[in-house]
């Protein structure tokens, strides 16, 4: 038995064919049967029930299937080890950002790294905290941005951002001249959030609530810029990072908030006890000394 009699068996139970699978193998399908029946006769069971009309595991295939996969699964993280060996001649590494984040200083240090390693990839997905860490924990994302504190203890990181939020507000609101102001002031207000993707939205509920209300939130998007068009149209309220109101082009008034202070701290984050690929790694350790060196400088 070699690894391709598994690889074989893998992709006929997963078409549920001999012919579809030999199409996707490129094989013909006479010689993906004959691998069929070799690893037959090697096991000494039958795999498939031949007697009906579709193909049909035996108990005895579905207990092999495990374990096959888990063999394929261990041949690939093989392949991946060798690869790196190569010395990143090539990689793709899957990155998840929050849309509420301005990623231009990012995004020029990942074309510093490009720039030394040009044959790796890129997969730049946009996504709310929650749901990039949901992501990376189900192994669909590699590493993300997300606002820290991450829940649980599931992932290592490295902070590289912290600014105070500011209450943003249109112009002709009554405490446009204002230079800070109390959480609590902000009561009656109707609240512009993102939505509950983002642990910001958590954060200014939980700001809300230690100021001893509930926020009447008006309306949740997943954009910024739909946030400051709506705050523009005298919709409501919002709660942003300093970086993320300068981004936006409407005339707005920007309030710092006290009692609480909001902070926000965004980081890069990996899933803990995870096999990293040597790509990712030296991105991880790139980045790091980058972006901290942008902050120290």
């Amino acid at each position: 038995m070699d690894i391709r009699h598994l690889k074989y068996f893998i992709e006929v139970t997963r078409f549920k064919s001999f012919t579809r699978a030999a199409d996707h193998l490129f094989v013909t399908q006479p010689t993906i049967s004959k691998m069929i029946r070799n690893l037959e006769e090697e096991l000494g069971v039958e795999l498939f029930d031949r007697s009906r009309r579709q193909l049909v595991l035996t108990d005895a295939g579905r207990a092999i299937l495990q374990q096959a996969q888990t063999i394929d699964k261990a041949f690939e993280n093989i392949q991946h080890e060798l690869d790196d060996l190569i010395g990143l001649q090539r990689g793709h590494i899957r990155i998840g950002l929050p849309p509420i984040m301005d990623a231009g200083h990012f995004i020029r240090v990942l074309g510093e790294f490009h720039k030394l390693y040009p044959r790796i990839t890129f997969q730049l997905i946009e996504n709310g905290t929650k749901r990039i860490e949901e992501d990376i924990m189900s192994d669909q994302l590699d590493v993300g941005i997300a606002v820290l504190p991450v829940s649980g203890d599931d992932f290592h990181h490295f902070s590289f951002m912290k600014e105070e939020l500011l209450a943003v507000i249109p112009p002709s609101h009554k405490f446009a001249r204002r230079k800070q102001i109390k959480m609590e002031e902000l009561e009656e207000e109707s609240f512009i959030l993102f939505n509950k993707d983002f642990a910001l939205n958590d954060r200014i509920k939980a700001a809300c609530k230690e100021a001893g209300f509930m926020p009447q939130v008006v309306s949740e998007s997943s954009q910024w810029d739909f946030i400051g068009k709506m705050i523009e149209a005298e919709l409501g309220i919002s709660i942003l990072p300093a970086s993320v109101y300068s981004l936006l082009k409407e005339d707005l008034t920007a309030i710092k908030v006290v009692k609480p202070v909001i902070e926000w701290d965004l980081a890069i984050i990996w899933r803990k006890n995870q096999y990293l690929s040597y790509a990712t790694s030296e991105w991880l350790k790139f980045t790091q000394d980058r972006l901290m060196g942008s902050i120290s400088d």
